[in-house]
Order: C-alpha cells, then structure tokens, then sequence
C-alpha cells in the first residue's frame, strides 16, 4: 500500500502557497482526457499498485467501455493516449490533433510495466530556446502533453531568478545591483548554467513576480499529476557585485562561447564558506516560496573546464572531489533530504577533460543515492563525437543514479534529424548492460520543442519498453493514427523519410541560405536530399484520403517547404560560387522565389511561425519593455551573440520573408559590409507580420513542387 499512499499524498498537493482544490489521482487523469478529446464518456480509470515500484498499466475495452488501470495519473494518461493510437487511429501533438472517436471504444487490452522509475523530460535550454516566454495556458497544455506522454520527472526552473534575487539581496547586494546579475529571459539557461552574464539583461520586478505566479501553476499541476519535478539549486555562480563586496572571496572566471569578459561567470572555490551558505539560502527560500522538492539540478560545469594545470593530474582530481562535496552538501544543507540532480552533457561534450579518473574524482566524496546523473545525449556520441557513449565509458557512472537520454534537438532547429534506429533499441542495450543498476529512467531532453513529433512519440513508446521497437510496424501505425490512412504510397513515403532525415543526427541542421557564408563554423548539413523530395511527392498523392486530418495538412505544408528550402540552397550555393556574375544574380532571384513560397506555406503550420515568437515575448510587458523582450527572443534565433550567430536557425514564416531573405539580398549587394548593422537593426525594431497564408495550402503544394526546379 506504500506506494498508493504516495500517489494520494502527491495528488493532495498540500504544499506552501498552494490553494489547488485536492482530487483524486483518477480525477486528474480524466481531466487531463477530457481537455484532449473534450469527453470522458465510458472511460473509467482505476488507481492500482505499482509493480515494484515501477508504473504500470492496464488498457480493457470490452462492449464500448474503456478501462483503464493505471499506478498513477501519468500512467493512466500514457495508457490513454497509447490506447487513442493503437485502437482509435488519433493523435494528439504539439502541432495539434487528429481525433476519429468511433460512436463507442473499440476492444482492446494491453498491459505493460516501465523498466524505469523516472520518465524524465526538458533540457536546461528548453527554457530559452522553447519556453522563455510561455504564460500558463502555454504550459498547461505542455503539461498534458507530458501526462499523455507518460513522463513522470521533469524540470521545473522558471522563477529560478527571483528566488536568487531574494538571496543575493539577502546578502546585502542592492536590487539593482542582483538584477544586473542576470540576462534577457530568453538567455536564463546559460545563466543558470553559469555560461554568461548580464547579457542582453536585465529583468524588471514585473517578470520576476509574473514568474513566481507562473510556477505556483506550474508546480501544482505536475505535483497533481505525480510527477517529481526537479528544482533548480545553486550551482556555484555569483555576481560580480557579491565579489567587489567580498574581495576575500577566492573564484575562478569561466569563459564561453566567445563573450566578452564581462559577460564571464565566476565560479566560487569549492573550500569557500560562502558555498554552502548560499546553497543553503537558496534552497530554503525556493521551499518557503514553493514548498518541498526531492531532487535539485546543479551544472556547474556546462562546457567549460575549470581552470587547473593539465600536468598536475592530482591537484585536478582533488579539485573536483571538492566541487562535488560542495555542491551536494550546499543542497543537503537546504533539505537533508534531497538528491542532487546533474546533466551529464558535458562529461561527454569535453570527454578529453572528463577521463574516468576525474569523473570518479568529482563523484568520490558524494553517497550515490544523493546523486542522479542525466545522461544526455547518447544520440550524440556515435555521430558526432565518434566515441563510445558516456555510460559505457564511465561503467554506468560508478554506481550513482543515472538517466539514460537522447538531445533529439538542438536550438529548436526545425530541420528533420534523428536516428529513429537508435531510438527504438539504445535504450534497450543499457537495460540489459553490465552497469544497470543505478539505470532509474529514461528520457529526452531537447533544447526545443515542437519540431520532429515522430522522434517524440517513439521515445515516449520507449520509456515503457524493455525490448527494441519493430520500426516498420511502428511507423505504419504512427502513420494511421496520424492521418487516419496508410496506404502503399504513405508507407514508401515514410520508408523514404526514415532512410534519408530520419537516420541521422546533425546538430547542426540548417540551410546554407541561413548562415549567409558558409564557413568551417556555420555548417549547413542535413539529410534533405532526392529520397526526401520524393516522399513529398508520394504524400500530397495521398491528399485525397488524408486532408480531413490537421496533421496531414502539417506535414505536407512543413515537408513541402523544407523541400523548397533545399531547392533553394542549390540555386544559393550556386549563386555563391558564381557571386559578381549576371548567373549569379538569376541565380538569386530563383532562390528568392523558392523561400518566399516556402514562407507563405508556413504560415499554414501552427508550429513555424514567427508571429507567435513574438507576441509570446511582448506579452510580458508593455511600450520599451515589451520592445526589449520582443528583441531578446529575435537575437537568441538570429545573431545569438558569442560566436553562436545562426545557430538556432528557424524555418519559420516572417522570418524566412523578412529576416533571411533581405539578409542574402544585402550579402550580394554593394551594402554587405553593413550586413552586422542591419542584422541589429532588424533585432532592435518591433516587427509587423506581413505574411498572408494559401486559403488552400495542401494544393499551393502540390503546385509549389511541381514548379521547383
């Protein structure tokens, strides 16, 4: 009975600040149902004991009532949703819904268990890249998304300032002085991962009250729900005003991305009393304002290494003994009984630096059930990083707690990628591995959102699955429910898509028309070549049977203009090649041509649209405050600052049209040397949407690819 009893005690929700009506977990389920299909007509759920700890669930439908079993709600709202799929022929996405209800549930039953405690979900960066601007109905909606998902763990940092602001204040800096800490809203993951400072800031008290409101919702809702949402604590960073305060201090600056100095962090020693102190603040200010939180997500070394002489092997791994001592401790010191949570990303990101022994080094002085590492971006090491994947190399993490995950994206590019193989049985592999038993979840973290939905609902399959996914089965269903037909031509498409997009992974996939100049580090690489302009085709021959699904309509606006965007690139590059000719002029105008279509068919899809950009960002204030946030959010998708510049890279409508194009047209003209001032320009100025959609996008391409040549 432990465990109902924790399921009921999650579900009451009786937490500082909370004034949630309390019930019950099956309540919370048919909520999160009723708001997908607007009906909860002969759905039952039934709240059960969980298998070993381990959610499970149970689907029945027999003689159109529907059953459902389920440890807890998110386990119960995954059963649903799987059951919607698999039985219904529908789909619920970011991009929106393909819904063919029959007049009652067909028979049906499944049951399944997870291998994993924990269904983790976000990355640090989603809170820039995705989410900086998002109000509560935003997030409520990506809430259910995760319930119907089945995701049981995810990050919870919004209002992480205004709770350090109530510490440094504590601590005698001046508000103005706190807030000059911290950057633009859209930048608050490299601030909070100490990677820059100050940039593009700072935050009004406006923000920093509509963000505390903001995550009282928020937190409830996933407490409600059973989830385990992970806290932000203090990593280490201070401002440059509590060091001029305390010259005693002894820190180390950290450098990244090509900042100036003074957007550098300074990180405190670890032996500095200072550490613990502030930890403990911080964590305990967070409790008082949002009551109790198990586990704390500290990174106080995303990307950067810390300054220690290569040559003193000893010296470095006794420095990192302490940072990892510091760290738990300063979060035990706030809650005894909370566990700290890191993103492995950099352990794999700089694995020259990160070796076993100094991997054992910062893990030697921390209890291993004080410790969850989330092992990200086990996608990356096989394409990218040509090396083995961090779990194997560091033995499952010398007995601590991890996460296995992917970084399915990168910046919220909206490009295809994605090893769809490597997601259907990876996970599988670190099941049945040697160094399994601190293995506690599975999940994904992506730097953005609402892009590549297939990657997504696949790795949702994948948390509760303990053998590989039969993909070609797999895909056909996922075409089913999301168009409600699937055809030999839809088949042959997505065989297409898989062998092309979707068996790779770029981090970097983009047009070489938004990098302007391609160079070594502004690559263009994707996999959108013939076989993709082929499935286009066989997917608008299927519009006939398909179009009454929303979902159909996206995807074939989305894949059609990625595939005028490719034609695109070849007249660009071509146009570069030929740059100060009369062929590189038509050159031009062909691409030009291309991308304006492109922009117009976008403005068809939900997902791709910088108007939503936008008015997310000015709807955070009002006159000049409302212009500096509407300019945080362009810079962070455009020039980014650093060395970062087209690194988030967009497909979006209004940004294509009046970002990307004049861009190119000022790079061949005689005003390119002004091209910096312009990009500023274009950052710093409220933008007006002036991109009108097709009344009939399905056959705006049909023709669109007709034409392209």
């Amino acid at each position: 009975m432990k465990a109902l009893k924790n399921i009921l005690a999650a579900a009451l929700v009786a937490l500082a600040g909370c004034s949630v009506p309390v019930e019950s977990p099956q309540d919370v389920a048919l909520g999160v149902v009723s708001r997908a299909i607007g009906s909860t007509e002969n759905v039952t759920f039934e709240l059960v004991e969980a298998q070993d700890g381990l959610d499970c669930y149970d689907i029945n439908a027999s003689e159109g009532q529907l059953l459902i079993k389920g440890s807890s709600p998110t386990a119960m709202c995954y059963a649903f949703n799987k059951y919607l799929r698999s039985a219904c022929g529908s789909m619920i996405t970011w991009g929106g819904k393909h819904l063919e209800l029959p007049g009652q549930w067909p028979d049906y039953s499944e049951q399944a268990t997870s291998p994993y405690k924990y269904r983790y979900f976000l990355n640090v960066c989603t809170f820039g890249y995705t989410a900086p601007y998002w109000d509560w109905e935003r997030w409520s909606a990506e809430i259910d998304w995760m319930a119907l998902h089945g995701v049981n763990m995810p990050l919870a940092s919004v209002a992480s300032e205004a709770i350090a602001r109530r510490v440094w204040i504590q601590l005698g800096l001046t508000e103005q002085e706190a807030d000059a800490f911290f950057t633009g809203a859209a930048y608050l993951p490299w601030h909070r991962m100490g990677n820059i400072n100050a940039f593009n800031g700072p935050l009004t008290e406006q923000w920093h009250n509509g963000q505390i409101d903001l995550q009282h919702k928020i937190l409830d809702k996933m407490r409600a729900l059973g989830m385990e949402p992970v806290a932000p604590a203090f990593a280490g960073f201070v401002p440059p005003a509590f060091m001029e305060k305390h010259p005693e201090i002894k820190a180390n600056q950290l450098e990244w991305g090509g900042f100036d100095k003074e957007f550098n962090a300074c990180v405190l020693a670890p032996d500095s009393p200072y550490f613990k102190e502030i930890g403990k603040l911080f964590i305990q200010e967070w409790e008082k304002e949002f009551g109790h939180a198990k586990y704390w997500l500290s990174d106080s070394f995303n990307e950067m290494k810390l300054p220690v002489d290569k040559n003193d092997a000893a010296g470095k791994h006794e420095l990192l003994a302490q940072y990892g001592e510091a760290i738990c401790n300063s979060i035990l010191a706030g809650d005894p009984e909370a566990v700290w949570v890191t993103q492995g990303w950099t352990f794999g990101y700089q694995h020259d630096f990160w070796d076993k022994e100094s991997m054992k080094a910062l893990l030697s002085r921390v209890p291993d059930d004080k410790l969850v590492i989330v092992d990200l971006g086990n996608d990356y090491p096989k394409w990218v990083w040509k090396t083995e994947q961090t779990w194997k190399v560091h033995e499952g993490f010398y007995g601590k707690q991890w996460i296995y995950s992917y970084v399915p994206n990168f910046g919220g590019k909206v490009l295809p990628t994605g090893d769809l193989d490597m997601y259907a049985s990876g996970s599988v592999e670190a099941l049945n591995s040697q160094w399994n038993s601190g293995l506690i979840g599975f999940g994904s973290a992506p730097e953005g959102l609402e892009n590549n939905e297939v990657v997504y609902e696949l790795l949702a399959d994948m948390g509760w699955q303990k053998e590989n996914i039969d993909l070609d089965k797999w895909l056909e269903d996922y075409c089913r429910a999301r168009y409600g037909y699937c055809d030999d031509k839809v088949k042959q498409a997505w065989k297409l898509l898989h062998g092309s997009v979707y068996s790779s992974l770029y981090s970097y996939p983009r047009f070489t028309w938004q990098t302007v100049v391609p160079d070594q580090r502004r690559k263009s690489l994707h996999d959108i070549n013939d076989d993709f302009g082929r499935a286009v085709g066989l997917l608008l021959e299927a519009s006939d049977s398909c179009s009454a699904s929303q979902l159909y309509v996206n995807d074939v606006v989305e894949f059609t203009a990625l595939w005028l965007g490719e034609v695109a690139d070849r007249h660009y590059e071509k146009a570069l090649k030929l740059r100060g000719t009369e062929k590189a002029d038509e050159e031009l105008t062909q691409t030009v041509e291309l991308l304006s279509v492109a922009d117009s068919l976008l403005a068809s899809h939900p997902n791709h649209l910088l108007s939503r950009w936008v008015n997310d960002a000015r709807a955070w204030g009002e006159g000049e405050i409302a212009d500096h946030y509407e300019a945080d959010a362009k810079r962070l998708i455009t020039t980014w600052g650093g060395w970062q510049e087209d690194y988030a890279a967009r497909f979006w409508s209004g940004l294509i049209k009046d970002y990307y194009i004049p861009r190119i047209q000022i790079w061949f003209s005689d005003k390119a040397e002004g091209l910096n001032t312009w990009e500023e320009s274009w950052i710093t100025t409220p933008w007006t949407e002036n991109t009108g959609a097709y009344d009939d996008p399905v056959a705006a391409a049909k023709e669109a690819v007709q034409n392209a040549k």
